[in-house]
C-alpha cells in the first residue's frame, strides 16, 4: 500500500494544471492570487492512499486530465465499495465539510497522473476573500453529493452491464483518451461484484464492438453502444452537474508579473 507519497513538480507545472481541472480554471489571476504558495503540483501514483477511515483529511487534491480518485467505504468483512469517482471536473477532501474534517471512507489514487493540493486551511481562507470560490465550491458540493446518492440508487436497481457502462462512460469522459487504466480485477471490486461476473460482461462488450480489452486497459471504441447500453443514471448525473455547475468560461493563466 503507498501512502501519502505525492511528489511535487516546479512552479510553472503549477500555472499548467489550474487549467488542467475544471474548477481551478475558473479563477481569476487575482483568485490565483489568493492560493500563491498553497496550491502545490503533485504527482500522484496509482495506488496510493490519500486518508483512510478516521483519519484527520489534511487537504484538498484537484485531479487534472487523466487523473481519478476514488471515495470508498470499507465494510466488516473487508470489501471495499465505490461510492464516487471524482476526476479533472472536481476535488477530493474536505469538500463537502468545508474545513477541518475526519475522514468517513477511503480515498486512494484509481488512475494516477498530476494533480493539484491545496491545504484545507488555506483554500478556507481563500473561500472567505472571494465569493466566487465560495460559490463555486458550495455548488460542487451539491454536484458530489448528487452524484453518491445517484450511485446508491444505481447500485440497488440496476443490472451489472448498465453499471459497467456507466462507470465507463464516467472514466472515459476523465481520462487523458480513448484508454482508461484499471484492471478486471479492480473494477469488479468496485462494481461490488465477482470478477468472473465482471470478466464475462466485458467479453460481451468487447465481442459488440464497444471496447477492447487489453492488458490493464479498457480501450472505449464505441461511445454510442456504451451509451445504448448504460442506465439513466449517467445522463442524471451528467445534466445535474450542467445545472449546478454551468458550463464554465476557464480563465486565461497568465505570468504573475501580469497578474
Amino acid at each position: 500500500m503507498i501512502k501519502n507519497g505525492a511528489a511535487r513538480a516546479d512552479g510553472d507545472a503549477a500555472k499548467v494544471n489550474f487549467a488542467g481541472n475544471r474548477l481551478l480554471a475558473t479563477f481569476s489571476p487575482a483568485e490565483r492570487a489568493l492560493l500563491t504558495g498553497a496550491a502545490l503540483p503533485v504527482s500522484l501514483r496509482k495506488g496510493e492512499i490519500l486518508w483512510q477511515p478516521g483519519e484527520a483529511i489534511p487537504a484538498s487534491y484537484f485531479p487534472c486530465a487523466g487523473t481519478q480518485i476514488s471515495l470508498a467505504v470499507d465494510l466488516a468483512d473487508g470489501a471495499r465499495v465505490d461510492v464516487a469517482t471524482i476526476g479533472k471536473e472536481g476535488a477530493a477532501g474536505g469538500i463537502v465539510s468545508c474545513g477541518t474534517a475526519h475522514a468517513f471512507g477511503t480515498a486512494s489514487v484509481q488512475v494516477g497522473g498530476a494533480a493539484i493540493r491545496v491545504d484545507l486551511a488555506e483554500l478556507e481562507a481563500a473561500k472567505a476573500r472571494s465569493a466566487h470560490i465560495k460559490s463555486l465550491f458550495c455548488r460542487y458540493s451539491d454536484a458530489l453529493l448528487a452524484q453518491v446518492m445517484q450511485s446508491v440508487a444505481c447500485n440497488a436497481s440496476h443490472a451489472l452491464e448498465a453499471r459497467l457502462c456507466r462507470w465507463l462512460l464516467s472514466s472515459h469522459d476523465r481520462a487523458a483518451g480513448d484508454d482508461i487504466p484499471v484492471t478486471q480485477g479492480v473494477l469488479a471490486e468496485m462494481l461490488g461484484v465477482q470478477r468472473t461476473t465482471t470478466n464475462m460482461v466485458l467479453k460481451t462488450l468487447s465481442n459488440s464492438g464497444a471496447v477492447e480489452l487489453k492488458r490493464g486497459t479498457i480501450r472505449v471504441l464505441s461511445r454510442a453502444t456504451l451509451e445504448e447500453l448504460a442506465c439513466e443514471c449517467y445522463r442524471v448525473v451528467e445534466e445535474h452537474f450542467a445545472r449546478v455547475l454551468p458550463p464554465l468560461k476557464p480563465q486565461q493563466v497568465v505570468p504573475d508579473d501580469e497578474a
